[in-house]
C-alpha cells in the first residue's frame, strides 16, 4: 500500500503538464489568445491555463530585472497606454479599487534603435507612478541618453529626480481636433492628430530625433498580443497580478524571443543582451 505521501507525488507527477503542452499554451497567449481559448484549442482547464500564466509570468519579471541591465543607448522613447482590471474606474466602487480593481496604466520605455522595451511600469497615470517608472529607466542604462516623452506634466518632476542634469529631455505635445466622420463611425474613430509641438525640457536634445513614433508602435503590438488589451472586448484582466504577469510575458517574449521585422533579430539580440535566439521552450523553463 502507499502512503498518503507517495500518492500525493504520484499525483502530482500524473497531473504534470508536459513541456509540448506548456509551449503550445504560451504560445498562444503571446499571439492575443484570451485564456479560455487556450484552454479551448490546448485542451485544458482554464484553472491549468491560468496557473501556467502565473508560473511563467513570475518568472518572467524576475528575468527582465535580471538581464535587462546596463543597456547601452542613444534614445528613449517613454508613454503609457490605458487598460483597466476588473472594471473601469468610473463602474468600480471604492473596495474594489482598494483590491486592484479600476483603470491600469502601462508605462513603457523603449530603445529606438534596437527597439528593446528597458522598462514598464504598471499603475496610475500619476506623479508617484511616473517616479517609480523614471527610477527604474534610470537604473537600467548604461550611459547619458536623449529621452522624449509625451506632454503628461508628471514626467518633469519624475525625470529631474531621477536623472538629474545627466540627461537631454524632450517632450512632443500632440494637437488633436475633433473625430471625423458621423453617428458610429465618429464615436468610435479616434481624434484627428493636426499637428504637433516639441518642447526641450532639459540638456541638448537633438530636434529630429524628439519623437515618439516606436513606443506608441509598441502599444500596438501590446494591444494585438495580449487580448486584455483589445479595445472593445470583453477579454480585460480579472486580477492586478495576473494582468502584470501577462505583461511581463508579452515583454520578454517580445525583447528575446519574436523578430523584428526590421531588425531580423530579436531586440535583446539587437541590444548585446543575448547571443543567441531564444524560444517559447526556453521561456517556459524560465518556471522550472
Amino acid at each position: 500500500m502507499l502512503d498518503r505521501l507517495s500518492i500525493m507525488y504520484y499525483l502530482c507527477f500524473m497531473n504534470k503538464l508536459p513541456i509540448s503542452k506548456k509551449v503550445q499554451i504560451i504560445n498562444l497567449l503571446v499571439e492575443g489568445s484570451s485564456l479560455r481559448a487556450a484552454s479551448r484549442i490546448a485542451d485544458v482547464s482554464i484553472n491549468t491555463v491560468t496557473k501556467l500564466l502565473v508560473d511563467v509570468g513570475r518568472a518572467c519579471q524576475k528575468f527582465h530585472n535580471e538581464k535587462v541591465v546596463n543597456v547601452s543607448t542613444k534614445r528613449i522613447q517613454c508613454d503609457e497606454i490605458w487598460s483597466f482590471v476588473y472594471a473601469k474606474d468610473k463602474n468600480a466602487t471604492q473596495e474594489q479599487k482598494e483590491g486592484g480593481a479600476g483603470d491600469a496604466w502601462t508605462w513603457v520605455g523603449i530603445d529606438a534603435d534596437t527597439k528593446l522595451v528597458v522598462s514598464w511600469f504598471v499603475g496610475n497615470r500619476d506623479a508617484d507612478s511616473a517616479n517609480i517608472f523614471m527610477n527604474d529607466v534610470a537604473t537600467r542604462l548604461k550611459n547619458r541618453v536623449q529621452l522624449t516623452t509625451d506632454g503628461l506634466k508628471a514626467y518633469l518632476e519624475a525625470v529631474t529626480e531621477n536623472f538629474g542634469s545627466q540627461i537631454d529631455f524632450a517632450q512632443l505635445i500632440k494637437l488633436y481636433g475633433g473625430s471625423e466622420g458621423a453617428g458610429n463611425e465618429k464615436k468610435y474613430s479616434p481624434a484627428e492628430c493636426t499637428g504637433a509641438k516639441k518642447h526641450a525640457i532639459s540638456g541638448n536634445p537633438d530636434p529630429k530625433h524628439i519623437s515618439t513614433s516606436y513606443v506608441e508602435r509598441q502599444n500596438l503590438t501590446m494591444r494585438m498580443h495580449m487580448r486584455r488589451f483589445t479595445r472593445l472586448t470583453n477579454g480585460f484582466s480579472k486580477k492586478i497580478e495576473n494582468h502584470c504577469y501577462a505583461i511581463a510575458l508579452h515583454f520578454v517574449y517580445y525583447n528575446f524571443v519574436k523578430i523584428h521585422k526590421t531588425l531580423r533579430v530579436p531586440p535583446a539580440m539587437e541590444a548585446g543582451l543575448i547571443k543567441r535566439i531564444m524560444t517559447i521552450e526556453d521561456i517556459v523553463k524560465l518556471a522550472d
